[in-house]
């Protein structure tokens, strides 16, 4: 897990008071987003590796076993463009 995911430039997080949740906004609209995917996306910086991002939810929630979750979400995202 030496990956460094990082937010694409076409969307932008934000926290929306409206939807009460943090969205990616984008040129054609806007992907509201839940608790958990907003906490992964926040840490994806393009610094942070895949694993020590698991570390630092793993941490910041006090469980373990977050790698398959946070991998497999962290490819869906890459899919839809959200992350590179």
């Amino acid at each position: 897990m030496n990956e460094q995911p990082r937010l694409s430039r076409m969307f932008r997080l934000q926290w929306e008071e409206a939807q009460d949740a943090y969205v990616l906004l984008y040129p054609e609209g806007m992907v509201k987003l839940n608790t958990s995917a907003a906490e992964i996306i926040k840490l994806c910086d393009g610094r942070r590796a895949l694993g020590e991002i698991v570390s630092q939810l793993e941490q910041a929630f006090a469980t373990s076993g977050l790698a398959p979750a946070v991998r497999d979400f962290v490819a869906t995202a890459q899919q839809r463009g959200w992350l590179v």
